[in-house]
């Protein structure tokens, strides 16, 4: 811990009591991270999937809390705004775990955590949940880190959908009561739920993609936090699928255009070099 994480950690949660919700676009490198900041971002958040992907395994755990923490650590020693790290379910089950892969990604630089309710095809019970988030808190080691705590009721499709809402809230409750700082739905659009959500005990985060409500529709019904998740480095890896292919079929480049230039994205790091 130190004063500039504690003061970092003192911006993102300023961040997400501002009149407009903080809009995240999600990183897993440190050229990713300073692209994001360099186009604008107040904060940096990772997506587990594209830091997975980008060492060669896939996302669902397999990257590790030792992993997660080393890209933290890169991302916060390269970027000057505040950085939250994306854990997944603590990788294991037990509130030690969580409570030591939360010490590991805040000793690397991290003032926000995202810590997931589901292992595998299930989700942890609330009150088990809520445990685990408790942990976290006592894990942090002074810096009043932002604990965003993942709910895939949606997501996953759990339960009856008119019994959805209503799991929500009981696990923001809860979650509120261990210690967590807002409550992020992934695959939950519907503005008139996130309407119901929103008079609930946590402030509400959402994932967006294509086609999901715009950032003035989703401020308006009360979302406090949104992020693109994996979907950066989706178009990112995309857009190596594409060329690829163009290059080997028609024998043409326009696939590439509109990157980010050799010499703007070079200066960007040339910062970081010892």
């Amino acid at each position: 811990m130190t004063e500039d994480q504690i003061r970092r950690a003192e911006a993102f949660a300023r961040l997400h009591a501002a009149a407009d919700p903080l809009l995240l676009p999600n990183a897993w490198d440190v050229a990713s991270a300073l692209a994001v900041v360099d186009a604008g971002a107040a904060a940096v958040a990772t997506t587990s999937a594209g830091v997975a992907w980008s060492l060669g395994v896939a996302d669902g755990a397999d990257l590790g809390a030792e992993r997660a923490a080393d890209a933290i650590r890169r991302i916060t020693a390269a970027v000057d705004v505040p950085v939250s790290a994306d854990i997944e379910a603590g990788y294991g089950p037990t509130p030690a775990d969580v409570a030591a892969t939360t010490a590991a990604v805040v000793q690397a630089g991290a003032v926000g955590v995202n810590i997931e309710d589901r292992s595998g095809v299930e989700l942890f019970a609330p009150q088990v949940q809520a445990e685990r988030l408790a942990a976290a808190r006592s894990a942090a080691a002074g810096v009043p880190v932002w604990i965003n705590a993942r709910t895939d009721v949606y997501l996953a499709g759990i339960g009856e959908p008119g019994a959805r809402l209503r799991d929500v809230q009981e696990r923001a409750a809860a979650y509120k009561a261990a210690g967590a700082d807002s409550i992020f739905v992934p695959g939950l659009i519907d503005l008139d739920t996130i309407r119901e959500l929103v008079a609930g005990p946590l402030p509400i985060a959402v994932m967006v993609w294509p086609g999901a409500p715009t950032v003035a529709e989703l401020a308006a019904a009360g979302v406090r936090r949104i992020s693109l998740g994996s979907a950066i480095a989706e178009a990112a890896y995309g857009v190596a699928a594409r060329a690829t292919r163009e290059l080997l079929t028609t024998g043409t480049y326009d696939s590439v255009a509109g990157g980010i230039g050799y010499g703007e994205l070079n200066a960007l790091l040339a910062p970081t070099r010892d």
